[in-house]
């Protein structure tokens, strides 16, 4: 990556099929590939929940709040993007998406959670050690996380879903460094970003180690019950951890110690080509001017 000065960003990002999705502050956009060749684009309003409730920006707490909202977004921009995509209307119920989402939720819980500490059972006789046990317990949560990453990283689909988040964070990439939003300019940037989700999930594995050590090794079910009720509290200390790489992301200390999340994104992010990075943009766009024109109409009326 060029060595410009970066500016702050505070808009991040997620590819949906055919498409991209970006968030700003107050909004988030979703831009998506016709079937014939055009460009569909949106716009919506979405204030954060601690705008409402302070308590709810706190550290810590944040970042749970975050995820949840980030979860409820992500699933309505990939209902848009199958629409848009396809040609087809095809509409969920919130019925459905609450389906959906409980699903996902219990998928990710029980294999990358509870399973690893099933199969921990079967050595915790010969490991004294408690740190030793969670670290093990550790590594395998962290290899089957590798384990799906690699396997869907090679269906089709996928990779070209992979291929529209590096389109998203090229774009990004070329925003803070003050370029031209234009291929040709931002296709010289990496694919690779700290403040990516991918980032975000391997530092909650490595957390989910230190924060199970404290409790040691109880009987199987405390531990299953343990699992699954600190996920928010490693989701909010992780969250800590993915600002700070995001803040102090040239900073070469921080680029070492966050390196191990930047290396995966080698197999979630791919080279995306020009077209990718044209829908990006009109993403990025669509909610930089949203939040621009809510700037300007707030000093309308006296900022």
């Amino acid at each position: 990556m060029p060595e410009a000065k970066k500016k702050v960003c505070d808009i991040g990002g997620q590819a949906v099929i055919e498409g991209v999705m970006m968030r700003s502050k107050n909004f988030w956009s979703i831009a998506v590939r016709k079937p014939d060749d055009t460009i569909s684009t949106n716009v919506y309003k979405s204030e954060p929940v601690s705008k409402k409730h302070k308590f709810l920006g706190w550290p810590f707490i944040r970042g749970t709040v975050s995820l949840v909202e980030s979860m409820s977004i992500g699933f309505r921009a990939l209902n848009y993007s199958i629409n848009e995509s396809t040609g087809e209307e095809i509409k969920f119920s919130k019925k459905e998406m609450a389906i959906s989402v409980i699903i996902a939720v219990l998928f990710t819980v029980g294999v990358f959670f509870v399973l690893p500490t099933v199969i921990g059972r079967s050595f915790q006789s010969r490991i004294e050690n408690a740190f030793l046990f969670n670290l093990i317990e550790g590594v395998i949560r962290i290899a089957f996380f590798l384990s799906y990453i690699l396997i869907i990283s090679l269906l089709k689909d996928i990779r070209r879903l992979f291929q529209y988040h590096g389109a998203e964070h090229k774009t990004i990439a070329a925003f803070e460094h003050d370029e031209e939003l234009v291929p040709e300019k931002i296709n010289k940037y990496t694919t690779m970003h700290m403040r990516c989700g991918t980032n975000f999930l391997l530092i909650v594995m490595i957390v989910a180690v230190f924060v199970f050590a404290i409790l040691g090794k109880p009987p199987i079910y405390l531990r299953i019950i343990s699992r699954v009720l600190l996920i928010p509290v490693i989701a909010g200390i992780s969250y800590e951890f993915i600002k700070i790489a995001g803040k102090y992301s040239d900073n070469k200390f921080v680029r070492v110690l966050f390196s191990p999340g930047l290396l995966l994104q080698k197999l979630t992010t791919r080279e995306p080509d020009d077209k990718q990075v044209e829908v990006a943009v009109a993403s990025f766009k669509k909610v930089l001017e949203a939040e621009t024109s809510l700037k300007n109409s707030k000093c309308d009326t006296g900022c």
